[in-house]
């Protein structure tokens, strides 16, 4: 019982103590003696507590102000002048001749020919001859349709023609059968100069073969169109 009382006291002396040490703090008193205070009173130190939460993000700063502008940067290698070309775009530049029943019955020679005007000297001719075309002969023979430019077959890139050939050896042909056949000759002409150009179809020989009875445009109609093309890039 003794011991009790005793503990009881302590207690009670050091929570006086803590408590009047609260006290003088507040009361302002010196630093020396509030050192001495605390010193021995002997207050005990409760047990950390739990941390709190997270505060909430703060606001955002103000904006800082502006940097020192830079130095201005080496000075660049002279550029090259550029002149832009604009071309008128292309318009279609053709033209058809056309005839009824020709009936030419020449070996060689001119046929029929259209004169067509050409507006650019870096462009290139399309030119069509459609027409019945016939060749008959005793003997193996060849004959040759072909265009010209101004009186000279064209040379760029090649003649523009087209041939027929028979063999009166063979068993399949008879040469005496007369067949008239719608036919085609038909190619682009590059080159040629600017201006007025007399496209012409003829008929000729095949190299060193003998020619036979030809016929153009029998009993139909016959025609050559000329078409002015830009040259591809």
């Amino acid at each position: 019982m003794g011991h009790f009382k005793t503990r009881v006291l302590i207690i009670s002396c050091l929570l006086f103590t803590c408590y009047e040490a609260e006290k003088l703090k507040t009361r302002g008193l010196r630093q020396k003696d509030v050192d001495y205070i605390e010193k021995y009173s002997s207050c005990l130190q409760g047990p950390a507590g739990t941390p709190g939460r997270e505060g909430n993000p703060g606001v955002n700063g103000i904006p800082g102000t502006p940097g020192i502008p830079g130095r201005d940067g080496a000075k660049g290698e002279k550029g090259e002048c550029v002149t832009e070309r604009f071309e008128e775009p292309w318009k279609p530049n053709y033209k058809q001749c056309a005839w009824n029943a020709l009936n030419y019955g020449i070996d060689l020679g001119k046929i029929t020919e259209c004169t067509f005007t050409k507006k650019h000297a870096d462009s290139a001719l399309r030119v069509l001859f459609s027409g019945s075309l016939r060749l008959k002969c005793k003997t193996a023979c060849c004959q040759r349709w072909y265009f010209t430019f101004n009186g000279a077959e064209c040379a760029s890139p090649l003649s523009i023609e087209s041939i027929i050939y028979l063999d009166q050896g063979s068993p399949e042909f008879n040469s005496t059968i007369n067949i008239h056949r719608t036919t085609s000759v038909e190619g682009l002409c590059e080159g040629l100069r600017k201006g007025l150009v007399d496209v012409a179809i003829w008929v000729g020989t095949c190299g060193d073969y003998p020619h036979g009875d030809a016929s153009t445009g029998w009993n139909s109609v016959s025609r050559v169109i000329i078409e002015e093309l830009p040259l591809s890039s």
